[in-house]
């Protein structure tokens, strides 16, 4: 490193969208004059192209950014590009860069993309540092005392408790000396990330959000002193400001986990002092929702196939019934299950839910219509606000049985009942399905049970202004266990099959659907550098038998939809069932050792808790 000060850094901005405790933006303040860039490459986003109210949220953040840039003395320029390597090579020869930084992301797409960009430039020579400001502790430093990487929140987790260490974090710099050179600078309303068409709608969002890496901060400090306290207790609540509303933030890397960890942990502190057992109890949860978004990106990067295929193989012989007419009922609200209909209607107009409500209705679409996980991954990822494709990943598992600590796969949750429990009064429903607004509590969560008269005197047709159940929850029942013993069976006779044709090297009975296996990772060990110069360089996965990172041959950016469009022209063009998956794709895991040498497994019993309770 250069610590003459004479140094010319390119600062490329991702999703690390503040001046507070960024490292990569303090390293480059203090060698030197900056170059800060934001490259927007839709073609690389691929499938997971975001949607109309996240990249509302990234335009907001972005001009947030830059004003406070601009404040400092430095100018951030905005880029569209086909490829961001060519766009990085067209900063360093026009301000004659020294040095590139940016902070590491650890998602599929980001993995491939950086692993390419870092190999490139070190071949010209140009000198790239990357810094950790995404989490607590990278996904390579945390493992068992095997030196194997966690398939297991509670153990993870734990274990990152005992490693806890006093968080650095990075005071904004002072003043930043801008770099010169010359490179096309896009204004932000020509890079695209707000159609015309779609600004009618996006007005709305800023009357009940307000993004920006100061705003974030002063939405930790309310959450802190106004709503810790009694997080434990009303977490769970469906109306009402129950939960922390962080996730946009610091999905957008406006605040760091870092500050939010270090301030819940100066009230526990307190409380424990004040021995205030409430206090003490709401921090423990909301450290545990920090977890989940620590093991989101730690599973993504140990395991980067989860974003299409289960971490667990139990799904591969699934049958899966890829219904079109049910998949655009549930994503229109119109399931006959008034909590899931309007779960699913707030969504699709906020592009908000609560914690809660994404677990109903996402079980609703896996357990209840036994319809893939990945649609209802992909069609949370273009409709959420705070679409974050880890969390997105880790939350569908949990749902669909993947995970060894995860929901069983063989639990169905009878919608009905979590109404009553979850939204005792109606409140909820009542707001986002005005037909049902009129209708009595007692029969709010069940209206086809109804008297007729009671349906007549709220103004309730079922079948015409509300739709009856679109299937029968016993029924449903039925189905999901006629469909477990029927993938039971595929499995054991493809097994067998292997067997008879000596593909096999290891046999040992890998049918029971509470025991699959699940690739191990060694973490504790030796890895080649990357052609780079800082020492907490982001490692990158080794593939498994040379074979490349998930997701190059699915590289079909998905259409957006346009405003306006109604759910029922969803495209699923990019999803696929695990079935749907090769032999080739089954062999992908990070530094896999064996994928049947781990044969010790969970249960079933779910101890994850809830992977959607990250930090709403």
């Amino acid at each position: 490193m250069d610590n003459s000060g004479n140094c010319k850094t390119i600062v490329w901005f991702r999703r690390d969208l503040r001046i507070e405790d960024n490292p990569a933006l303090a390293a480059a303040a203090r060698d030197g004059s900056v170059f800060a860039v934001f490259i927007w490459c839709p073609k690389e986003e691929q499938q997971f192209y975001p949607g109309r109210v996240s990249r509302w949220w990234l335009k907001q953040s972005l001009i947030h950014l830059g004003q406070s840039l601009r404040s400092l003395g430095a100018h951030l320029v905005f880029m569209k590009a086909q490829n961001t390597i060519s766009a990085l090579i067209e900063c360093i020869t026009a301000i004659g860069a020294t040095k590139v930084v940016y902070n590491q992301l650890y998602d599929p797409v980001s993995l491939v993309r950086d692993h390419n960009i870092k190999q490139k430039l070190g071949e010209l020579g140009v000198p790239v540092q990357t810094y950790n400001a995404d989490l607590l502790y990278e996904p390579w430093e945390v493992y068992n005392g095997e030196g194997y990487a966690f398939t297991t929140f509670n153990a993870y987790w734990d274990k990152c408790l005992k490693m806890q260490k006093n968080p650095i974090i990075h005071l904004p710099p002072c003043r930043l000396v801008q770099a010169t050179g010359l490179v096309e600078d896009f204004a932000i309303e020509k890079l695209g990330l707000e159609d015309e068409s779609e600004k009618p709608s996006n007005a709305l969002l800023g009357r009940g959000w307000s993004p920006g890496w100061i705003n974030a901060n002063e939405a930790l400090t309310t959450f802190v002193e106004n709503h810790l306290l009694d997080y434990a207790n009303n977490r769970l609540k469906v109306t009402g400001n129950s939960t922390s509303i962080l996730s946009p933030y610091i999905h957008f890397g406006e605040i760091s986990v870092r500050k939010v960890f270090h301030s819940v942990i100066m009230k526990q502190i307190l409380w424990a002092k004040e021995q205030n057992h409430n206090g003490e109890k709401s921090v423990a949860c909301f450290l545990r929702s920090i977890g989940f978004r620590e093991y989101s990106r730690y599973i993504c990067f140990n395991f980067p196939f989860t974003h299409e295929r289960s971490l667990l193989s139990n799904l591969k012989f699934f049958p899966w019934q890829t219904n079109q007419a049910h998949f655009k009922s549930w994503r229109q609200g119109r399931t006959g299950y008034p909590l899931v209909d309007a779960g699913m209607r707030e969504l699709w107009a906020t592009g908000w839910l609560h914690n809660k409500i994404r677990v109903i209705t996402a079980s609703f679409l896996v357990k209840c219509l036994l319809l893939p996980w990945q649609w209802g991954m992909k069609y949370f990822w273009d409709t959420l606000l705070d679409a974050d494709l880890e969390s997105d990943i880790l939350g569908w598992q949990y749902i669909s049985g993947s995970l060894p600590d995860g929901h069983e796969l063989h639990r169905l949750d009878n919608p009905e009942v979590q109404g009553f429990k979850f939204d005792p009064e109606g409140e909820y429903v009542r707001q986002w399905l005005p037909e049902l607004a009129r209708m009595p509590t007692e029969w709010i969560h069940h209206p086809w049970n109804a008297p007729t008269l009671v349906l007549q005197a709220a103004g309730v047709e079922l079948g015409l202004n509300y739709p009856k159940p679109i299937i029968d929850i016993e029924l449903a029942r039925d189905n999901l266990t006629s469909a477990i013993l029927l993938m039971n069976e595929k499995e054991s006779a493809s097994k067998q099959q292997d067997n008879c044709n000596g593909t096999n090297e290891v046999v040992f009975d890998n049918c029971d659907p509470e025991n699959p296996p699940i690739p191990k990772v060694l973490l504790k060990k030796e890895k080649a550098p990357c052609p780079s110069t800082s020492s907490n360089d982001q490692k990158v996965p080794s593939m498994h038998k040379d074979a490349p990172l998930p997701n190059n041959n699915n590289n079909k950016k998905r259409s957006k939809p346009s405003e306006g469009q109604e759910p029922d022209e969803y495209n699923l063009q990019d999803c696929k069932t695990e079935s749907e998956f090769s032999k080739t794709d089954d062999d992908l895991c990070s530094t896999a050792v064996s994928s049947s040498a781990n044969k010790k497994q969970a249960t079933g019993t779910s101890s994850l808790g809830s992977p959607f309770l990250i930090l709403k």
